[in-house]
């Protein structure tokens, strides 16, 4: 076993460059919720700590490169709500300044008129404001003007480089029928019908679809002046794609003239097994579209480079396998062709993500998860990859939105957090990978608690490879005490624990309650290279349940650990289920949080079906063939559809899966759980949690729900 060790505190935060903020400005809404004051007189964080810091998104840097505009969201516990405001900071991290203090949250705001103006969006329209004083200590918005009256709303937008056109994000009625339908004095019904799959996503009923517009960007915007990207089209798409994609997965040309867009063209059942998104490229002039002629699975993130000649976008080889390697493709594009396409993260074991360009169109900087930690990457033409930020930095980089140059040192302006602490904004040399923290958000409360210590384990797995697992101590740590420990089981299953900091699942808040917290990054994992993430496919039962045992054995063996409990949700929720059934009595208790218990009933009744498809024993690409009804007759296709991964597939992998389903294990649970679920998740329907409380209260086994 392997260990690292690293202590938190104020010089992880560099507390020297903390400077006091300006927060006067020339009008304060008796809504506005601001900064929080708290005090902790003992050191510990609590869940009212962790809800009191602000969060700060979406960095933009001035035209002139000295000014950096960003947001911050802080909450409101008596409310329960919060406001998001905007902020301003000098480039080099100098002089941070608040620029409204509104009562309704400002989001997608955006230097327009060379920095002389800022465009933004509040309660669902476009605004422009002009800026006033950014250089002194009391900067403003003023001549505040209204350009969008869409009834429908507007959540995202991008400007055309020239600043002549608006593309922009609202929504149309879907093929989901409801009450108002038919009569809409019915329209406080809740009442939905469908013909098709994917009536529902996520966490909500798709009675609406989001699609993007093009306008001109001035005064008067609304739905009878502006072009539907699709409107061609003679079926009913998402642009952007549901649930989480946006604006970034829209680009302008930088002269203006094209629009790359990424868009699944599929409906119903084709869009709920495949993941076939592809990249178009629409003709602002004419609505003329052309496809990068890719297909297999996801293609996103479209990015023209700065000289027009080439695009950028991020590209999965099979349809139907959400956790393929993420690769960095580009193409060449001349007279409204696309020719060259080649992958440029070939020889790269990572998974690609969040691409820039360098203003010479000749590199891209990206960030990746490799082996537990989000770094930053350049990857030039010809495929050589450089990482930029040090492997050793226990931080989770995203991807610059700024490149500028110092003197003859070229920075990147990026965001950064830890386990530690939330984001905020950081410099990069790209000579060396020197960090440098820009902004100190929650310095006056993050400086209020009690330190602690984090630790990176290597733990044998039963197969004996390494793994990398994160264990955080409780503050004033004591080797001769005795403390309770929790291993933490990741949902996904494909995802990582790096150094992300979460206001769902945050570990240090755990820590600080007095538990020493175990995070291994067991099979499925994504930042370890792509056969330790694909072993879980097929294998949910297998060996990375295994890897949570040895996790599990390792930290039991320690003289301070007394009793410990496994606790996850969603995959991670199924994980503890499973481990209920099998770990004997290395665990005390467990929790699990909206978690699969029924695979079976949880591929009927779930949404994005090309995920259960494959990784319940499918691990095969899309399939389809319109027209048939029932079975083809080779124990995998049925409705024309393959699916080698459902309860009714004759693959011996599936046939595996379902059997070894949490709930054909219910008879030697015998350990205290706690089944929580929310009534909104719709990948795993709440159903799944009262199961499983049901079940362990008829296994007699001390149950909460």
């Amino acid at each position: 076993m392997k260990r690292h060790i690293r202590a938190s505190g104020l010089t992880a935060l560099t507390l020297s460059a903390l400077t006091t903020m300006n927060c006067t400005t020339e009008k304060v809404d008796a809504a506005y919720i601001g900064p929080s004051q708290i005090e902790i007189q003992d050191g510990k964080m609590t869940p009212e700590v962790l809800l009191s810091l602000g969060r700060l998104s979406d960095p933009q840097l001035s035209p002139d490169g000295k000014t950096i505009l960003y947001g911050v969201s802080y909450t409101s516990i008596e409310e329960n709500r919060s406001c998001r405001n905007l902020f301003i900071v000098n480039a080099d991290g100098t002089s941070p300044r608040q620029l409204t203090k509104d009562g309704k949250s400002i989001s997608c705001a955006r230097w327009i008129d060379g920095g002389k103006a800022i465009a933004y969006i509040q309660g669902g329209q476009i605004w422009k404001a002009t800026t006033r004083g950014l250089s002194g200590d009391n900067p403003k918005l003023v001549k505040r003007t209204k350009l969008s009256d869409v009834p429908n709303g507007v959540g995202e937008f991008k400007i055309s480089p020239d600043e002549t056109k608006i593309m922009y994000v609202s929504y149309i009625h879907s093929d989901v029928k409801t009450p108002k339908d038919t009569d809409p004095k019915l329209d406080k019904a809740r009442a939905y019908v469908a013909e098709d799959l994917m009536y529902r996503h996520w966490d909500h009923w798709v009675t609406e679809l989001p699609h993007t517009f093009v306008a001109d960007f001035k005064e008067g915007i609304r739905p009878e002046n502006s072009t539907d990207i699709l409107a061609a089209e003679k079926e009913l798409y998402e642009l952007p794609i549901e649930p989480h994609g946006g604006m970034s997965e829209l680009d302008w040309s930088p002269d203006g003239k094209f629009i790359a867009y990424s868009c699944k063209k599929k409906t119903g059942k084709q869009y709920a097994f495949s993941t076939n998104t592809e990249i178009y490229i629409y003709n602002v002039a004419d609505g003329s579209c052309t496809v990068i002629p890719m297909g297999g699975g996801y293609d996103t993130a479209p990015l023209w480079s700065p000289d027009g000649t080439k695009i950028a976008w991020l590209s999965m080889a099979r349809d139907g396998y959400e956790a393929d390697k993420t690769r960095l493709m580009t193409a060449d594009f001349a007279e409204k062709k696309i020719s060259n396409i080649r992958d440029l993260t070939a020889d790269f074991k990572y998974n690609a993500a969040g691409p820039v360009w360098t203003a010479d169109s000749k590199s891209i900087y990206f960030n990746a998860l490799a082996e537990g930690l989000q770094g930053i990457f350049r990857v030039n033409a010809d495929g050589s990859i450089t990482r930029i930020t040090k492997e050793n930095a226990w931080y989770d980089y995203d991807s610059p939105f700024a490149i500028v140059q110092n003197g003859e040192e070229t920075q990147l302006l990026a965001s950064w957090c830890s386990m530690d602490f939330p984001t905020e904004l950081v410099k990069v040399a790209v000579a060396d990978g020197k960090s440098e923290q820009i902004t100190h958000e929650n310095e006056h409360i993050l400086s209020q608690l009690a330190e602690h210590k984090t630790e990176a384990r290597m733990v044998k797995t039963v197969d004996g490879k390494d793994m990398l697992t994160w264990v955080l101590y409780p503050p004033q740590f004591d080797s001769t005490k005795t403390y309770p420990g929790i291993v933490i089981c990741l949902g996904g299953p494909q995802g990582t624990l790096s150094q992300s900091w979460s206001y769902r699942w945050n570990y240090r808040l755990m820590s600080a309650q007095g538990y020493v917290v175990a995070l291994p990054n067991r099979r499925g994992t994504t930042a370890f290279g792509q056969e330790w993430c694909e072993q879980i496919s097929g294998d949910y039962s297998g060996l990375n349940l295994q890897d949570y045992l040895s996790a599990a054995n390792e930290l039991r063996s320690e003289p301070y650990i007394g009793k410990l409990a496994a606790c996850g949700a969603s995959y991670g929720g199924y994980s503890v289920y499973m481990l209920a059934g099998i770990h004997g009595n290395t665990f005390d208790c467990f929790i699990a949080h909206a978690g699969i218990f029924d695979e079976k009933y949880m591929y009927y009744e779930t949404e994005e079906m090309w995920f259960a498809n494959w990784d319940n024993g499918g691990l095969e690409e899309y399939s389809y063939t319109p027209g048939q009804t029932g079975p083809a007759g080779d124990g995998e296709t049925f409705g024309g559809i393959r699916q080698g991964g459902s309860p009714w597939s004759t693959n011996p992998r599936a046939v595996r899966h379902y059997a070894n389903s949490p709930a054909n294990n219910v008879t030697k649970w015998h350990t205290p759980i706690l089944c929580i679920h929310g009534c909104m998740d719709f990948r795993i329907p709440y159903d799944q949690g009262m199961a499983a409380f049901n079940t362990a209260q008829m296994m007699g086994v001390p149950s909460k729900l």
